[in-house]
């Protein structure tokens, strides 16, 4: 449905979303239109497509999801246009004398200062800012619709000026290809789509080059690859390409060629396979080798008997450290670089606390840190110290449409000592910017559980660094946190040993429930987490975690989700909700973000203080704490109370969150957690079952076949992350630089 007519008045609009509010009038009619608009003022004339639709709260409105934006032709119109703030420095005595001087042609004389500063009052100094400001406004409207045209929403066409502001259209019929690269949501197949809008040809060198980087960014997205291997790289171009011409294949090759001669790709032969690799990668994968071998290097020594000072540290605390515990302690304190690795209970957090203790009796500068919020929060509680995410303790800030880190190589943080907890964790992008961060000499101690699963985003920090064998490993295999009764910690261990785990249903805290289809497993799940352990553990069903190795399926996060809001969290006259696709948002939904957003603002309210900062990160969990459907926001409390506030078009960083993958569960813990172990998940690997086993504190319930739990245990193949950290820590080596 289409209306046309003039805006009255603009009720609400967001700079930075674009989200609107109006009324506009059509024919002898007034209604209020919402959606997300370039911005408009009133007197101009507007075509919306969309159609109408009934809020409680706030009645019949017309929800635009296309607009086309013209200039208004009555003078009247052109007086409220001129002096509605659009146009900075104009007023309303200002927009009536240029209106009674120019009429009906004010807005053609707009783009002329000369004529402008013929007004009464008016500069030639001002009438050349006038006509700047109302000339940079034209553009960008022009260019949105412009944009529109090609099938590209409003709410991504602001994205798109944001970035390219008046060379948009310029840019865009010249290499749509661009928006791959620059523009966060445009992935090759809306770049394709619109370059043949546009008339580019399927064989054009910017579609080649473009499907090139978008396979390898894919790639690190996907599978946290960091290169390809070239024949995998041209087999998934030519499929992707599909193009109809002679000698494709050789028309791929010559474009990689090309691009490693113009220095966006890196060609690196490992021995085994020739790998392609995007430069920015291959830059921090160097840089990381490089650092981190100056800082074992240069790490000076302590003049003490560190013997002596795990001694007081014992005495201290009322207990003795077991041998392998203090041989990890004394490394850490001796080596410029040290990792210390272990499952569940073999006291990495002792360790810590130990670790720490000793070097602030050295009157060294210790900092804890961990990737998420979650794992700060339990390793401040762990240790009776602050802890910061790593993105807070760098201290992110956001200029220029960019997140920068305050600390990096140019300032350095204060620090003698550096703690990085849950390091499987950390993907190759936040480690790089850690290490430029840190002083020259300064110490840093990784510590993690090597057998967990590799970091969301790309590379594999923590198993590449062991594998490497250039920085010292201190392995924890003594068990010390279970008590007789506990399960959970010897059967993640008997799992990790590849062992089957007892599933007897004599412990307090291990159960598991035979359930053979997707069916039965999505029953059982319902009726543990709504019904069943809330009593016995006597908790909120929101607090109980539930963990599925992947989305689909009737067992999957999808469709958990679902059933587990309709019971948990169901519609209520008292709650609002909005609808994105097929998930409802409701309040009090548990959510989750999908995304690092280093850009999403956040605030914090500390005792009497309220701080503010930058980044919501992938992983974090919260819950809606309120929704306005009159402006689209809703409000989402995060678990270490930080409360940001989104946009609805903002819900594809988000999902709910009563149901999440084993994956995205990585670095939290939850008191309770029930698995859905679907027999149809194709990849059922061990390591997935450890990290979901790990991630209970009082309690797991494993909802599966016993069989498809069987096949988990003996499948000890892992993913391989394509990674040129190894190989660039040995030519580093190998160049004599750190002998």
């Amino acid at each position: 449905m289409t209306l046309q007519g003039e805006i009255v008045s603009v009720i609400f609009s967001s700079p930075d979303t674009g989200y609107t509010v109006l009324d506009m009038k059509c024919e002898d009619s007034i209604f209020t239109v919402v959606g997300i608009f370039p911005p408009v003022s009133a007197g101009q004339n507007i075509s919306v497509e969309g159609k109408f639709k009934v809020k409680t709260q706030y009645g019949k409105q017309f929800v635009a999801d296309k607009v086309t934006v013209s200039q208004p032709s009555k003078l009247t119109g052109i007086i409220k246009f001129l002096s509605s703030g659009l146009i900075h420095g104009i007023g309303p005595v200002t927009a009536e004398a240029i209106v009674n001087m120019y009429g009906v042609n004010s807005l053609e004389m707009m783009k002329y200062p000369i004529e402008i500063a013929k007004v009464r009052g008016v500069s030639l100094k001002k009438a050349t800012e006038f006509c700047m400001n109302y000339v940079k406004l034209q553009k960008m409207q022009d260019s949105i619709m412009f944009l529109q045209k090609l099938g590209i929403t409003i709410n991504l066409a602001l994205k798109i000026y944001k970035t390219y502001e008046i060379k948009t259209e310029e840019n865009v019929r010249k290499n749509p290809y661009m928006l791959v690269d620059d523009i966060d949501g445009v992935g090759f197949a809306t770049a394709d789509r619109i370059a043949a809008e546009l008339g580019i040809g399927r064989d054009s060198n910017y579609r080649i080059c473009a499907a090139i980087t978008y396979l390898l960014k894919d790639a690190a997205v996907r599978a946290g690859h960091n290169y390809l291997p070239e024949d995998e790289l041209m087999q998934a171009a030519l499929s992707l390409l599909a193009m109809e011409c002679d000698n494709p294949d050789e028309r791929v090759r010559d474009n990689v060629q090309d691009m490693v001669m113009l220095g966006d790709l890196v060609r690196y032969d490992t021995g085994e396979h020739v790998a392609i690799m995007l430069k920015k990668s291959f830059n921090i994968e160097r840089n990381i080798a490089r650092k981190l071998l100056r800082l074992k290097q240069e790490a000076a020594d302590f003049r003490v008997s560190v013997d002596d000072e795990v001694k007081r540290f014992e005495n201290a605390a009322g207990f003795e450290l077991h041998p392998n515990q203090a041989d990890a302690v004394k490394a850490a304190i001796e080596n410029g670089v040290q990792i210390v690795t272990g499952g569940p209970g073999t006291g990495k957090t002792t360790i810590v606390k130990c670790i720490l203790n000793l070097f602030k009796n050295l009157g060294q500068r210790v900092a804890l840190c961990a990737p998420t919020g979650r794992a700060a929060k339990r390793l401040s509680q762990a240790t009776g110290e602050e802890a910061k995410t790593i993105h807070r303790m760098l201290d992110l800030d956001w200029k220029n449409g960019e997140g920068h880190f305050t600390y990096d190589e140019h300032t350095r943080l204060p620090l003698d000592v550096v703690i990085v907890d849950e390091v499987s964790m950390v993907d190759e992008f936040v480690f790089n910017a850690l290490i430029n961060a840190l002083e020259r000499g300064c110490r840093l101690v990784l510590v993690g559980d090597k057998d967990q699963l590799a970091s969301v985003g790309a590379g594999n920090v923590l198993n590449d660094l062991i594998k490497c064998g250039h920085f010292p490993v201190s392995y924890l295999t003594q068990i010390y946190r279970q008590s007789e009764q506990s399960k959970i910690v010897p059967n993640a261990h008997k799992i990790n040993n590849g062992l089957m785990p007892e599933i007897d249903n004599k412990s307090k805290d291990f159960f598991f429930e035979e359930r053979q289809s997707a069916e039965e497993i999505c029953a059982s799940v319902l009726a543990l987490v709504t019904k069943r352990l809330p009593k016995y553990l006597n908790m909120k069903p929101q607090d109980i975690q539930v963990l599925c190795p992947m989305k689909r399926s009737l067992a999957g996060t999808i469709n958990l989700n679902k059933e587990l809001q309709s019971v948990i969290n169901p519609p209520s006259p008292h709650k609002k909700e909005f609808r994105r696709g097929d998930c409802v948002f409701r309040e009090g939904d548990k959510v989750m973000q999908l995304q690092n957003n280093y850009q999403q603002t956040w605030t914090q309210t500390i005792g009497t203080r309220i701080e503010r900062g930058m980044g919501v990160f992938n992983g974090d969990i919260g819950v809606i704490e309120s929704i306005n459907t009159q402006i689209m926001q809703f409000t989402v409390r995060f678990d270490d109370d930080k409360v940001s506030v989104y946009q609805y078009g903002d819900t594809e960083q988000l999902s709910l969150a009563y149901a999440i993958t084993i994956h995205k569960s990585q670095g939290s813990e939850f008191d309770a957690v029930v698995l859905a172990l679907d027999a149809n998940y194709m990849l059922q690997t061990r390591n997935l079952l450890y990290t979901a086993v790990t991630r209970a504190k009082r309690m797991v319930v494993i909802s599966g076949s016993k069989t498809t739990m069987q096949r988990m245990v003996r499948n000890n193949e892992t993913a391989r992350r394509y990674s040129l950290l190894i190989n660039l820590i040995e030519e580093e080596v190998s160049g004599g630089a750190y002998d």
